[in-house]
């Protein structure tokens, strides 16, 4: 790969950081007002941006943003329309899915009423746009990291990993997102880190340089600006572990207002799924104007009311690593790196993906380990 490609990346993240204090002002005074939606351009390349947190998510609304002031793009998004985090690479069957118009920081795109999975698929479908196969698929920019054996559950991996599964160059960013020490505009600088190399791979896609049969997985450690430099890792065996908390037969917490309505919520329930056809039918109907319909059929659920039910809720708990090499994701991203992660949909493959991926990462990111 061409070394000038990032070679002045560690100067922008620099001076971006020198720079953040002056400017904060006149970047708050950008940030709200958004930009008029920019008219469809043949002649640049397109990018999908997708996640598993939805439109409002700040990782979505600074990452568009970004891509559309660089104007060198057709930027365009489709995410889902509630938070599908852990949905993994599941889609949606037998249900029919509505496809909602959306603007985003300046971007036009859908938000679907299914997985990440459901989104991109759709949208490499010539079904949604007016195009069927992008230059570059960027999922993210998520909520809390995607390491080791997390990718499985992700979904904003997997909307990655469809990309690739339909022929198309993609990369998955996450934000190591810490509840009590993360703030909104880690976004912003998370985005101010990743830039560079997204505009990177978007270059050597058109050039057809860019690592073939994977997809990059990238991770940004929780103080962006403060990292350390770009690292290309292996995936580890990092895994948290499941732990399944019995909870009341209303489904809801005790103190909950709707802790003692156990069979108002057994009727809501049923009258919900019995309904389910003719309100989506509803919906679709109401929202005509806005919509793009994908034609699937549903049917309304069946319940016996005299079988028992119970209801759990699911947490992840963190246990205690043992693996100690450096060049692992989640070290690396601990070690205040910025992890990036070649994952393949072929394991025999790998050691020819992780060179191929070394190489290139190498020749973009000049100096980087």
């Amino acid at each position: 790969m061409p070394p000038g490609l990032v070679s002045n990346l560690q100067e922008v993240l620099l001076s971006r950081k020198g720079d953040s204090n002056s400017d904060s002002n006149a970047e708050q005074e950008q940030s709200s007002e958004a930009p008029e939606p920019v008219e469809f351009d043949e002649s640049k390349p397109v990018v999908l941006v997708t996640n598993s947190d939805g439109v409002d998510s700040p990782g979505l609304t600074h990452l568009v943003q970004a891509l559309v002031q660089e104007g060198l793009y057709n930027v365009h998004f489709c995410v889902p329309q509630s938070d599908k985090s852990a949905s993994g690479h599941s889609v949606t069957l037998r249900e029919t899915v509505e496809a909602a118009s959306a603007k985003v920081s300046g971007a036009t795109g859908f938000e679907i009423s299914g997985t990440p999975v459901d989104c991109v698929s759709l949208a490499l479908s010539g079904a949604l746009f007016s195009w069927s196969k992008p230059m570059l698929v960027v999922s993210g920019i998520n909520r809390g990291s995607n390491c080791g054996h997390h990718m499985f559950y992700s979904g904003v991996v997997a909307g990655a990993r469809e990309a690739l599964l339909c022929g198309v160059p993609a990369l998955s960013i996450s934000l190591n997102w810490k509840k009590d020490g993360s703030q909104e505009n880690d976004f912003k600088d998370a985005v101010s880190v990743c830039l560079p190399l997204v505009n990177a791979a978007i270059k050597d896609v058109e050039k057809g340089t860019f690592p073939k049969n994977c997809f990059l997985n990238i991770e940004i450690p929780t103080s962006p600006l403060s990292n350390k430099g770009f690292k290309l890792t292996k995936q580890s065996l990092l895994r948290s572990t499941p732990n399944w908390l019995a909870v009341s037969t209303s489904r809801y917490p005790p103190g909950h207002f709707m802790a003692n309505q156990v069979g108002l919520g057994l009727q809501i329930a049923q009258l919900g799924r019995d309904a389910s056809a003719a309100g989506a039918a509803r919906r679709l109907a109401t929202q005509k104007k806005n919509l793009e319909i994908v034609e699937s059929t549903g049917a309304a659920g069946k319940s016996d009311p005299n079988s028992i039910k119970k209801y759990f809720r699911l947490e992840f708990l963190d246990k205690e690593q043992e693996e100690v090499d450096e060049d692992l994701d989640y070290r690396a991203l601990e070690n205040g790196y910025v992890a990036v992660t070649p994952v393949s949909l072929s394991p025999r493959i790998e050691t020819d993906i992780q060179i191929a991926a070394s190489d290139w990462v190498s020749a973009v990111l000049p100096g980087e380990k």
